[in-house]
């Protein structure tokens, strides 16, 4: 089969792209949250402000309900350690 068969499964590679995307647009806030620091923004106004956009936009893409579904998972995978980058010894 090749690659535009309908039979051809074509799931891992939507999950690779999706993964490769994800990698894309978090190098793209790094790289602006750094130069925001050299402009001299506090990283805690950067990290909220991050985070109202991210809602605001989930919000307009998925509605209020389904916004809210998203966060009220947050609190169970960021104890989990699902966005911690350096994991500290305790």
């Amino acid at each position: 089969m090749g690659p535009s068969d309908p039979g051809r499964d074509n799931a891992p590679d939507a999950a690779q792209d999706a993964r490769e995307q994800k990698m894309a647009a978090f190098n793209y806030v790094q790289e602006a949250w750094a130069e925001a620091r050299l402009d001299g923004v506090d990283d805690d106004c950067m990290a909220m402000t991050c985070l109202f956009a991210a809602f605001a936009e989930l919000v307009s893409t998925y509605g209020e309900e389904a916004a809210a579904q998203y966060a009220d998972s947050l609190s169970k995978r960021i104890r989990n350690g699902e966005f911690t980058l350096v994991r500290t010894p305790q």
